[in-house]
């Protein structure tokens, strides 16, 4: 802003905020920045992006970043480093990458030419194996590669492709030629990012996007399901996305990805192989599965086929495979083409087999498995990268990759003694100088070098199609050479920019028949939203007890202070849930006249030890369950309950009572938001019914344990008061009894009016819904178990008097209730691997 608080964009004579950003960002950067050329070519996207930047921020750049992060966090984007114990904040930069649509032309024809030609050098290598018989190929670089499996020669895919989905990594020399840095074709990780880059980006930018015409990425996507389903051979299939799990460094861009696309989000345990066919074992039984689209690497797919060691893997999966009953993308073994030293020959394959060359050349390469491109390799040393020829460790390379001009003496001679023994092992690549683009740091742009990832995939009708962008990284340096950037520190959205108005696109279908069928519930899905709604009612049941302690002990003005006994029963519920346990200080002096252990003391170490101990039920514990309950099935969760449960925990000085009670306050506001969410905007699926199933019986338990502690024959006033704050249902009695508190009508009100949505008999009823609803796998028509004892339970609720409420029936109630969650289990969850399917079931 100029003096007075005028903008000064409104200034005669000045430029605009946008235009005096590009001036000064091109006065600062070298010959090659994506800017500097465009603008040189006359191409006014840049112009009309700041423009509109600038008009979104005011003339301030830092307010664009910060927006971008807010979405993010929003969205939900993250990832995992190896070894993190939690995820980050996925890093996107606010400014997109643009590319003209012409240039973007032949980048993408480059692309797909390349993908068709490694589907095609896969297909010789696993096929006839010309390609080694004949020269083409050294069978070395072949069997150097712990990716090549031997077992997959001679096994042709469902559909005949090996390659549904590649992904490339490009970069943009100074001169402005694009080159191929790197290939992906065994998980390709990143169409997710580049999805959510988008979504960030044009919820900061809204029209701005629309006004620069940039292509749509929804085709792609679409146009991939359907490539899949085309493959498989039944005409309506189920797919799946095979993850190796949360803890994986891309596990949320694999839920994000599986939501959006519509497909099964399945771990190995989820899987089973029956008759040579795939299954995923539901709560309805074995429901057969077509198609997956994996992420995980191939070694891992099948215990039986390859590392009898995985864990994560489905036995028998390469038999559903190889007897054409199941497609997978991309078929186990395609990683032998991801060598570095592979480059070296595929411009010469590219000739052979598709009749012309490269669209996209590679780097230069040099493979010292051949003893010419080896001379050479050592002959120029000093201007190369060196690294290991398939990415294994090897001698001369401790840390990976380096440069030849890093080596003193000693390391060079270890380096060639190294090479001598296994030449095979070691490849040469030019060290490549990248394009920059800009990037706001600080408010203001910097030039960053960086790559581009671009991903095809093939269409219903076999055709590679290119996503119109993907995504950037950039480096965290201003040095433009490719191997100093490494992975990059930021990301970017990459748009295409049209000549022409873009059409509103999405991945939904024109014409879908209808169908309220909500789609397969796995049973390890089950099992989570189950768990989910046990601890997050346990959660508010914990919150509960104390914030009833510490407003007993220390809240006077409320009434008057509640008696020892029922303190003393508060601390005893406190510690035996689990949310409390006080370990004792062995350097802490039993005649310390300065402490007075009083009662209050007391209770606010327990109130403490309940909110941030160690306890098996304090709150920071069973925060810490549900997330990482949640995170195995992030993919059915919406961004408001992820977000609400991602959330760090509200902080606070320790014993202070006051400041506990305002933290409780705030952790029950969250709780009760999300069984908000659950409660109003949860689809009644079979899904929404296990994680009620999970609250109520969790109720239900809290409420015998309690009704049995405060509301015995021997219960007092402010007992039967503790147990209606407890319950929730002290205006509820006050306006149905006029004469005061009294035993009977008190328990009567807790545990057995069907009317009252805390108690132990509303409970019952919505269980025996819930679990009448839910799919029985018995032909014969008779009750499943836990139909059976939720009935049971029904019954003894409504008959019981609430006079023979007795510590001894209240704890066989509670038994029940834990009978009927094992049965539960029993019958819906997975059970090692145990089918879940009744005898006489047919396979789906």
């Amino acid at each position: 802003m100029a003096p007075g608080g005028t903008n000064m964009a409104q200034l005669p004579g000045m430029p605009s905020w946008g235009q005096g950003w590009l001036e000064s960002y091109v006065s600062q950067t070298n010959a090659g920045d994506v800017v500097r050329d465009d603008m040189g070519r006359g191409a006014r996207w840049w112009h009309h992006l700041f423009d509109g930047v600038a008009g979104l921020t005011e003339g301030r750049l830092q307010r664009l970043q910060d927006r971008i992060g807010r979405q993010v966090d929003e969205i939900g984007t993250a990832f995992r480093l190896p070894g993190d114990p939690s995820e980050r904040p996925w890093p996107l930069s606010a400014l997109p990458l643009l590319i003209g649509e012409d240039e973007w032309e032949s980048i993408a024809q480059g692309v797909a030419q390349r993908a068709e030609l490694l589907e095609r050098v896969l297909a010789d290598v696993y096929g006839s194996g010309s390609l080694v018989a004949d020269g083409h190929l050294p069978a070395s670089l072949l069997t150097g590669s712990r990716h090549f499996w031997r077992s997959m020669i001679g096994m042709e895919p469902l559909g005949g492709h090996r390659l549904h989905i590649y992904a490339v990594d490009l970069g943009r020399g100074p001169d402005g030629e694009w080159r191929v840095l790197a290939d992906h074709v065994r998980a390709p990780v990143g169409a997710g990012y580049a999805l959510e880059n988008r979504l960030a980006a044009s919820r900061v930018m809204g029209a701005l996007q629309t006004r620069l015409n940039l292509q749509r990425l929804a085709p792609f996507f679409a146009g991939f399901r359907e490539g899949l389903a085309a493959a498989c051979k039944r005409s309506d299939p189920r797919i799946g996305l095979l993850t190796p799990g949360r803890f994986n460094q891309s596990y949320p861009e694999q839920a994000h990805l599986a939501r959006y696309l519509g497909l099964l989000l399945v771990e190995g345990d989820d899987l089973a192989v029956r008759n040579n066919r795939l299954y995923v074992r539901t709560i309805e039984g074995l429901k057969r599965v077509d198609a997956l689209w994996r992420r995980m690497d191939s070694r891992l797919l099948d215990p039986l086929a390859f590392d009898s060691t995985s864990q994560i893997g489905v036995p028998g999966l390469m038999d559903a495979i190889a007897s054409g009953e199941a497609v997978i993308a991309n078929a186990p073994g395609v990683g032998v083409i991801e060598s570095a030293a592979f480059a070296a020959f595929l411009p010469a394959l590219s000739r052979k087999l598709l009749g012309e060359r490269l669209k996209l050349p590679n780097i230069a390469t040099w493979w010292c498995g051949q003893e010419g491109p080896c001379q050479q390799m050592l002959a120029n040393l000093d201007t190369l990268l060196i690294s290991p020829a398939f990415a294994d460790p090897v001698l001369g390379l401790p840390g990976g990759s380096l440069l030849g001009a890093s080596l003193d003496a000693a390391g060079r001679a270890a380096l060639e003694v190294a090479m001598k023994i296994r030449p095979e092992d070691y490849v040469g690549r030019e060290v490549v100088r990248l394009s920059t683009m800009p990037m706001a740091v600080d408010g203001r742009l910097v030039a960053r070098p960086f790559t581009l990832r671009a991903f095809a995939a093939r269409d219903g009708d076999g055709r590679w199609i290119v996503m119109p962008g993907g995504f950037a990284r950039l480096g965290n340096v201003a040095d433009e050479r490719a191997t100093i950037m490494g992975e990059g520190s930021f990301s970017a959205d990459v748009g295409i920019v049209s000549l022409h108005a873009q059409d509103p696109i999405s991945l939904l279908p024109q014409h879908v028949a209808v169908r309220r069928n909500p789609g397969t519930l796995p049973s390890r899905a089950a099992d989570n939203l189950f768990w989910l709604g046990r601890y997050l009612e346990r959660g508010e049941a914990t919150l509960q007890l104390v914030r009833a302690t510490l407003g007993g002990t220390i809240d006077a003005d409320s009434g008057a202070s509640l008696v020892p006994v029922t303190l003393d029963r508060l601390a005893t519920m406190l510690i035996s849930s689990g949310a409390a346990r006080i370990d004792e200080d062995p350097d802490e002096e039993d005649d310390d006249e300065d402490e007075d252990p009083g009662a209050i003391r007391d209770l606010a170490e327990l109130a403490e030890a309940a909110l941030d101990g160690r306890g098996l039920a304090s709150i920071r514990t069973l925060f810490h369950t549900v997330h990482g309950i949640a995170l195995g099935i992030r993919d059915r969760l919406s961004a408001d309950v992820w977000r609400l449960i991602d959330m760090p925990l509200p902080a606070g000085p320790g014993g202070d009572a006051t400041a506990m009670l305002t933290r409780v306050g705030q952790l029950q506001e969250r709780f009760a938001a999300l069984a908000g969410l659950a409660a109003e905007n949860m689809g009644r699926t079979a899904g929404w019914r296990f994680h009620d199933l999970g609250r109520r019986l969790e109720r239900g338990l809290v409420a015998c344990r309690l009704t049995r502690i405060f509301a015995s024959e021997a219960a007092t006033a402010d007992d039967l008061t503790t147990l209606l704050d407890l319950m929730d249902s002290q205006i509820s009695y006050r306006a149905r009894y006029m004469t005061g508190l009294a035993l009977v009508p008190v328990r009567d009100l807790v545990m057995l009016d069907p009317y009252n949505p805390r108690s132990l008999s509303f409970q019952v009823a919505r269980m025996r819904e819930h679990l009448a609803a839910l799919p029985s796998l018995r032909d014969d028509g008779l009750e499943e178990d836990q139909v059976s004892l939720a009935n049971e339970l029904a019954l003894m609720v409504t008959t019981v008097k609430p006079e023979s409420l007795s510590p001894a029936t209240l704890l066989g109630i509670e038994n029940r209730l834990a009978a009927l969650s094992d049965a539960i289990a029993a019958r819906f969850f997975l059970q090692g691997a145990e089918t879940v399917r009744a005898a006489a079931m047919t396979l789906a």
